[in-house]
């Protein structure tokens, strides 16, 4: 139910009465700055105040004629207030309207994206927590390297989504920032002193020098914190679809009861959940792309990043919203296979400890070329032919030349790969952890 909720609220941002609320909301703040500065009389700004309200219906009717959005928002605001409606838009052009409240959408739309990625963030440190000592082999290629805990891949994802963090809460202070500055951004026809003010009171910071509209680098550089994020959060199911394959068979998503897999296989028990966030990443990603487009415009403005971000805007922060939640709520349900992950590790024979032994003659006194050629021809042998790599090394009189029993025997515990996991741990979570 947490992803519906979520979802329905962040919509809710990008709805069309929150847009014209949000809208007037900018207006009203103009005007109360007009009435400080002594161009619009207090009585005109309190009818406003009283009868300004807005109708989409009514709105989107005046666009079909006028077939320009801000003036038929304007129409329609003016058709309640009356007389006192010509204050309203005095000075100003359509993207001091536009741009202002945009920052304000999408600053809030931010906002919950961080408490989401809070939310995914404590998820994670839980895990990583309960998971610190289940023992499973790395991978590199695919292939098996060495011992690694699943705690320690789950650090690995609470620090990257702590730089999504701090990239997305710098994006937020970027996109912050708004513009009361008129049609070529030159306040030929309105004080900067109105912008300070509708700024200052909207928690924004004015475009230090606007052209006709906010700069859209600023846009773009918060896309590429949603793409980012998406992108991690692809990573990570990418990871999960991997342990849940049937060879592996180390982690899953959780099964609820009454789900199905197949309309054809009964038995199946697919990763959907990571399917789905691995495909819906694609989208933002793209996205991210025409953020990029949208800096480009002709001279001090056109509009050809307009009908764009009307598109990409909304549909990310919905989707990267969804996906958070969604993938937060599979990680706290994760089923873990520890004694999957021990019988895998033992698959390959013992091979996985072949750089200690490698290591040890080197220390021995043995040359690297020739120790690495006596390690990497034993466990090629194990490969193909199975065995038990620590008793064909033992075997070898070339090893024991260098190393007794319990030399060899001691470069047998996975334990020895993971003495500094502490420190990993502290580094990412701090002291005590």
């Amino acid at each position: 139910m947490i992803d519906r909720y979520s979802r329905l609220e962040m919509t809710t941002i990008w709805s069309q009465q929150k847009k014209y609320e949000t809208w007037l909301k900018v207006e009203i703040s103009a005007c109360e700055a007009l009435v400080k500065a002594g161009a619009m009389p207090q009585s005109a700004l309190d009818e406003i105040r009283a009868k300004a309200e807005v109708h989409p219906d009514r709105i989107d009717a005046l666009e079909k004629v006028v077939k320009h959005d801000v003036i038929a928002f304007l129409t329609s605001v003016t058709e309640k207030v009356g007389e006192a409606g010509r204050f309203i838009h005095m000075g100003m052009t359509s993207s001091d309207v536009l741009d202002t409240s945009l920052a304000l959408l999408m600053r809030e739309a931010a906002e919950l994206l961080i408490s989401d990625l809070e939310n995914l963030l404590e998820a994670l440190k839980a895990q990583a927590i309960k998971h610190k000592k289940t023992l499973m082999i790395g991978r590199s290629h695919g292939i098996h390297g060495e011992p690694i805990t699943f705690g320690l891949k789950l650090c690995h994802w609470f620090d990257e989504t702590k730089r999504n963090l701090t990239r997305l809460t710098e994006a937020k202070k970027i996109i912050s920032v708004g513009k009361i500055s008129g049609a070529m951004g030159t306040y030929a026809h309105i004080s900067p002193e109105i912008e300070a003010h509708v700024c200052n009171q909207l928690g924004l910071v004015p475009e230090p020098v606007s052209s006709q509209i906010v700069h859209r680098d600023r846009h773009a550089q918060f896309m590429q914190a949603l793409a980012l994020i998406a992108s991690s959060l692809e990573r990570f199911s990418v990871e999960i679809r991997h342990l849940q394959r049937t060879e592996v068979g180390e982690a899953e998503e959780p099964f609820t009861v009454g789900q199905k897999g197949s309309s054809a296989m009964p038995h199946k028990r697919n990763p959907v959940t990571t399917e789905n966030i691995s495909g819906l990443a694609r989208v933002i990603r793209a996205n991210a792309s025409a953020s990029l487009e949208n800096i480009p415009l002709w001279h001090e403005r056109d509009i050809s990043h307009s009908s764009v971000e009307r598109l990409i805007l909304p549909d990310s922060t919905v989707l990267l919203d969804y996906m958070l939640n969604r993938f937060t709520n599979m990680i706290r349900q994760i089923v873990v296979y520890p004694e999957r992950m021990q019988r895998n590790m033992e698959m390959t024979g013992g091979t996985l400890y072949s750089q200690k032994i490698l290591l040890r003659l080197i220390e021995k006194g043995m040359e690297r070329e020739a120790a690495y050629a006596i390690v990497q021809k034993t466990a090629m042998e194990i490969f193909e032919q199975g065995g038990s790599f620590q008793e064909a090394i033992t075997q070898n009189p070339d090893v024991t030349k260098h190393l007794d029993v319990k030399e060899v025997e001691a470069c047998f515990d996975p334990w020895q790969y993971l003495q500094h996991l502490d420190l990993s741990y502290e580094r990412v979570f701090g002291e005590g952890q």
